[in-house]
């Protein structure tokens, strides 16, 4: 339910009981990003704040530290680098009382070459989430992408 209101969906079959056994689904569900949520509960996610650190935030030079090298979708990437998609398949829902075990792994890497930057550098992080009983429920496909060069503006 806070993740919907979060996301600004104000769907009930997300957080009402009654209202979600009316429907197709039959029961109360998880919103369709909810899984990336996870992310903030990894003590090594790239993005969450790490006490006693300097963090880079979400603004350039947010707070005094400077972005790491590297780039590729997952931020801190120096301005070569930017996530570029995000593809959920659902095995089936996601239900209240789920836990779910996310585990990510490399998955394809592509090229193109682009007008400005140089050659475009793609990869692609998979993670699949299991639930309790360690069925699959959630794939999720993020794909990064980096430029060769730094794009000169102007």
């Amino acid at each position: 339910m806070m993740f919907a209101r979060a996301v600004g969906d104000p769907n009930r079959v997300y957080y009402d009981d009654e209202y979600a056994a009316k429907t197709e689904v039959g029961h109360v569900i998880a919103p369709p990003t909810f899984v990336q949520s996870s992310a903030q509960f990894d003590p090594n996610y790239g993005l969450r704040p790490k006490p006693g650190q300097p963090w880079f935030g979400s603004g350039k030079e947010a707070s005094g530290a400077a972005r790491g090298g590297g780039g590729g979708g997952g931020g801190g990437g120096g301005g070569t680098g930017l996530h570029a998609e995000q593809h959920y398949e659902y095995h089936r829902q996601v239900r209240p009382g789920d836990v779910l075990i996310p585990t990510s792994k490399p998955g394809k890497t592509w090229e193109r070459e682009g007008r400005r930057g140089g050659k475009l550098h793609f990869s692609e992080s998979v993670t699949e989430y299991r639930d309790q009983d360690g069925e699959l429920v959630v794939t999720a496909r993020s794909v990064g992408v980096r430029t060769e060069k730094t794009v000169e503006q102007g």
